[in-house]
């Protein structure tokens, strides 16, 4: 059995079911660097207040180096009988410099060491997530640019609007990755970094101590610009805020909340029915019965997994609500939906931006749609409107105009002058029937900054 970070008021062993229920080694080992970065940091903060000589401070870091060494290179060893990531790394510890390993927790608990471990882990996942997100919509532009004289039909209530033109409709979407950019940064800038709180109330070291020494070392180590150091001003909101979890979680579903849209517009546009876009084979999948399938299983499954993101915010929320202050163990359950919510986003990001890479536009099927002439109802009545007849008039004449045109099954732009002009007296056909024009539609609308 793997030693433990307490238990000397214990007389018996933990029973083994507990021992299994209550660990949490098996995702928390993510931590591994993050915590050896505060423990090493705590052994300059011990030597410095005299809890540790030179040398026993040397010997602690030549230690915990040498393990962040073989963690970092993927070679460390995670025992997974051990209850967490904090005691597997106190025990490798412990083989590598003896007993001065028991000096390590002086003034010192677990319930600090986690929320330290994961508010660097959070820091540096959000910073290498926003190159991916910008990775992304740098690829959405791209190709927008590259296929910036394509107009669409856009769309309201998936019924035909108006004319669009490609690339704002995917540059919709950059701006909407824009904002998930800029709400992990607020996330991230939020989270401070702080020593010191102990279990729940404190320890003998000055919060200035811990704050000058952590900043030294984080700066050290080239993740300053990255992590917000502080000094504890509450100790007891320090090891039971997990607020943090919660504002990243939340971001990320909306972030799989955007790309499930881009998703869904992705399949509608490859199938059939619209033939808008191909995607490449190597982002696709088959039928195991129907030969002739190519089904956008990559994109379903983005649309997919905005559920499991969702659901772990709704976990850590409802985890929370209850709970009495300060740390409660139901806190270790934070980690699997924070790091499941990070490794799906970032595996979508990926994939996506291969997938989105590949696609090619099938013009001649969306010159097909754009042959509809409602698209251009709503130019027709600012053409009245220019004419001089009230908005809401022109609104109620091109309707009725669009009416008998599906009920006499005949196009406006095939009825004779003296038919339109039944409608309205202002309506010069030659003029009228210019503005069956997705170019013309497009350009005619001025509000937009380009």
């Amino acid at each position: 059995m793997a030693k433990k970070l307490w238990g000397g008021r214990f007389s018996k062993k933990t029973d083994p079911l507990v021992e299994e229920f209550t660990k949490s080694i098996q995702y928390d080992y993510k931590l591994a660097e993050y915590d050896l970065i505060g423990s090493i940091i705590h052994v300059k903060i011990l030597k410095k207040t005299g809890y540790l000589t030179s040398d026993e401070a040397n010997k602690l870091s030549d230690g915990l180096d040498y393990i962040c060494d073989t963690v970092k290179k993927k070679k460390f060893k995670f025992d997974r009988k051990c209850e967490d990531i904090h005691t597997a790394i106190q025990n490798a510890l412990q083989k590598k410099v003896g007993d001065l390993a028991l000096k390590l927790h002086t003034a010192r608990s677990r319930n600090d060491q986690v929320v330290f471990a994961t508010k660097m882990y959070c820091n540096m996942a959000i910073g290498y997530l926003k190159i991916d997100i910008l990775r992304l919509a740098k690829t959405i532009i791209e190709v927008a640019n590259d296929n910036a004289q394509i107009i669409i039909p856009g769309f309201t209530h998936m019924q035909h609007a108006q004319p669009v033109y490609l690339n704002d409709y995917l540059s919709a979407y950059k701006e909407m990755l824009v904002r998930d950019v800029d709400r992990l940064g607020y996330v991230s800038d939020n989270i401070k970094i702080c020593m010191g709180a102990g279990a729940l109330a404190g320890t003998p070291i000055s919060a200035e101590e811990y704050k000058l020494k952590a900043e030294e070392f984080i700066k050290e180590i080239k993740m300053g610009e990255a992590c917000n150091v502080q000094a504890v001003t509450n100790s007891l909101d320090a090891v039971s805020d997990r607020d943090f979890v919660i504002e990243i979680i939340s971001a990320l579903s909306i972030l799989a909340m955007h790309l499930s849209r881009l998703a869904e517009d992705f399949i509608i546009w490859s199938t059939k029915e619209f033939d808008f876009i191909e995607i490449d084979e190597a982002f696709c999948t088959g039928s195991s019965l129907m030969p002739q399938k190519k089904n956008a299983d990559v994109l379903e499954l983005v649309r997919g997994y905005a559920g499991r993101l969702y659901g772990n915010l709704v976990s850590v929320l409802t985890m929370m609500k209850g709970l009495p202050l300060t740390y409660n163990r139901d806190m270790q359950l934070d980690k699997e939906p924070l790091f499941n919510s990070l490794e799906i986003v970032s595996s979508e990001l990926k994939v996506l931006t291969g997938l989105i890479k590949t696609l090619k536009f099938n013009k001649e099927k969306i010159a097909e749609h754009l042959k509809d002439e409602s698209l251009y109802a709503t130019d027709l009545v600012y053409y009245l409107v220019d004419e001089g007849i009230a908005f809401k008039n022109a609104h109620t004449i091109i309707g009725k105009l669009i009416k008998y045109s599906l009920d006499n099954e005949i196009l406006i732009k095939d009825m004779p002058e003296n038919l339109l002009k039944k409608f309205s007296d202002k309506i010069v056909k030659k003029e009228f029937v210019k503005l069956f024009d997705p170019l013309v539609s497009v350009k005619s609308k001025k509000s937009i900054k380009r």
